[in-house]
C-alpha cells in the first residue's frame, strides 16, 4: 500500500484527493492535511469583502467530505518538510510519513515587500476569507465617510483578475449606496497596460477593459510601483519603458484594496533543491520535482516564469481551471508509478477557462493554453458572465461536497469545446 498526502485542501487540493483516490483506488492511502478544518472558495472573496455573500456560503467542512471517499483529513499546521526521509513535522510536534507528497499549499502573501501594506498595515486585501472580511469592515466604514479608494495590483503580484473583478464590483457597490459621486477611484497596477493580466494581454482584454474603466470612470496608473503606504497615502512612481521614473503618484485614500506579490509559504520554501529563489517548487514537466522523485506540486506554488519582461515585475497568474489539469496530470502520474510501475507521462494541458464578475456584468477569457504562444484565445464580456459566475461558484461547491472532481458531462461538454486537461 502507498500513502500519498495531500498538503493543503484550497481550490488544488481537494481535486487533487478526489482525484488521486479515484485513479488509485482502495488498495492505497490518500491523506490531505490542512492548517484549517474547512475549504473555502476563494474566487468568491470580493463579494464577501463588498458584503454579497456571506462567509458561510463558501465554507464546507473538508474531514466530512473527504470521509465518504475515504480519504483521510489531518487538521495541522505543517512547519517543516523533511524530504530526505519522506516526512511532515507539524507545529504541535506531531510526525506525518508518506511515500509520495503533493504540494498544493497555496502561496504566503509578501505585503512585507512594501512598507505599510497589507490589513496589518493600511491596505485590504481578498486574498484569504479572513481578509475579506476584514475588507468588508472597511467597505462600511467607506461608505459612513466616502472618499478616495484605491484599487490594483501591487509590483510582483501574479494575480491581476481578482482587482479588476474587485474594482467594478466595488463600484456596484458605492453606486447602489448612491455615494459612489463621492468616491474617486484609482486603479493602480504593475502591469505595462490594462488587460495584461500577466499574460501578456488575451485576445481584446486591454480595449474591453480600457473601455469598462473608463465608462465607470475609474482612472488608471499602470507600470505603477507602490514605493510606500502611509495611512490615508500611497506613494507610486510610475516608470517608463526602460524601467526608469517618469511621473511621481501621491494618491490619498480611505479605503485600498491591492493584491500582493506572491510567495512559497515557509515550510516549502525552507527544503534544500525544492524551490526556486521566492519559493515557488520546481516542477518538471509532469509536475514532479526534479530532485525529490516522490513530490509532486500543483497550483499557485508551482514556480512558472514570466510570460515576459516587464518595466514593473509582474508574475504569471495560475487560474482554477490550469491548476486543476495540472491536479490531473498528477494523479495519473501516481498510477504510472505505483500501480504500473511506469515512469509518468502525463501532462496537464494548462488551458485556462477564467469568469470575472463585473458587478452586474462579467468577463470571461479562454486562452489555450494559458502561457502564450496559444492556440485559441478569446475574450467577451456580458451579463451572462454575471450569472456564470454565481453559478460556477455553487457548481464548484457541489463538486467538493460531491468528491467528483471532473463529472462526466463536464469532461465531454468542455471536450465537445476542444477543452481537455490532458495532453
Amino acid at each position: 500500500m502507498a500513502k500519498v498526502v495531500v498538503l493543503g485542501a484550497g481550490t488544488g487540493g481537494m481535486p487533487a484527493a478526489y482525484e488521486a483516490k479515484e485513479i488509485l483506488g482502495k488498495d492505497h492511502e490518500v491523506l490531505v492535511v490542512n492548517e484549517r478544518p474547512d475549504f473555502r472558495f476563494v474566487p468568491s472573496n470580493p463579494w464577501v469583502a463588498v458584503g454579497w455573500r456571506e462567509p458561510e456560503a463558501i465554507t464546507i467542512p473538508i474531514e466530512k467530505y473527504l470521509s465518504k471517499k475515504n480519504i483521510g483529513f489531518k487538521c495541522a499546521r505543517v512547519t517543516e518538510i523533511d524530504a530526505q526521509n519522506s516526512q511532515l513535522k507539524t507545529a504541535d510536534d506531531d510526525i506525518v510519513d508518506y511515500d509520495y507528497l503533493i504540494i498544493a499549499t497555496g502561496p504566503k502573501l509578501a505585503f512585507a515587500n512594501i512598507e505599510g501594506a497589507g490589513p496589518s498595515g493600511f491596505t485590504q486585501s481578498i486574498c484569504t476569507l479572513e481578509h475579506a472580511k476584514q475588507c468588508y469592515l472597511d467597505v462600511q466604514a467607506l461608505i459612513k465617510n466616502p472618499g478616495p479608494v484605491v484599487v490594483g495590483a501591487f509590483q510582483g503580484a501574479s494575480c491581476f483578475g481578482p482587482a479588476y473583478e474587485y474594482a467594478f464590483i466595488l463600484d456596484k457597490a458605492l453606486r447602489d449606496a448612491k455615494i459612489r459621486h463621492k468616491v474617486p477611484i484609482h486603479f493602480v497596477t504593475s502591469e505595462p497596460y490594462i488587460g495584461h493580466l500577466g499574460l501578456g494581454g488575451v485576445g481584446d482584454s486591454k480595449s474591453l477593459l480600457e473601455s469598462d474603466l473608463r465608462s465607470k470612470d475609474i482612472k488608471w496608473v499602470c507600470n505603477a510601483q507602490v514605493d510606500k503606504v502611509d495611512d490615508g497615502l500611497m506613494y507610486v512612481s510610475e516608470l517608463n519603458r526602460k524601467g526608469e521614473t517618469d511621473f511621481t503618484h501621491e494618491l490619498g485614500f480611505h479605503h485600498a484594496m491591492l493584491i500582493p506579490p506572491f510567495a512559497g509559504i515557509d515550510a516549502v520554501a525552507n527544503v534544500e533543491g525544492l524551490c526556486n529563489p521566492k519559493g515557488f517548487v520546481i516542477t518538471d514537466e509532469f509536475q514532479r520535482s526534479p530532485k525529490y522523485p516522490n513530490i509532486f506540486s500543483g497550483g499557485v506554488c508551482v514556480a512558472i516564469p514570466p510570460v515576459e519582461t516587464t518595466p514593473v515585475p509582474t508574475g504569471t497568474p495560475k487560474t482554477g481551471y490550469m491548476i486543476e489539469t495540472m491536479m490531473t496530470a498528477i494523479a495519473h502520474n501516481l498510477k504510472a508509478i505505483i500501480i504500473e510501475d511506469k515512469e509518468p507521462t502525463s501532462k496537464g494541458t494548462w488551458h485556462a477557462i477564467c469568469l470575472a464578475d463585473m458587478g452586474d456584468t462579467g468577463a470571461a477569457f479562454v486562452a489555450m493554453p494559458q502561457i502564450p504562444p496559444r492556440n485559441i484565445t478569446w475574450f467577451k464580456k456580458g451579463k451572462w458572465v454575471h450569472l456564470a459566475k454565481i453559478a460556477f461558484e455553487k457548481y464548484f461547491m457541489r463538486k467538493m461536497k460531491t468528491g467528483t472532481s471532473e463529472p462526466v458531462y463536464e469532461k465531454y461538454v468542455l471536450k465537445a469545446l476542444g477543452i481537455e486537461r490532458l495532453e
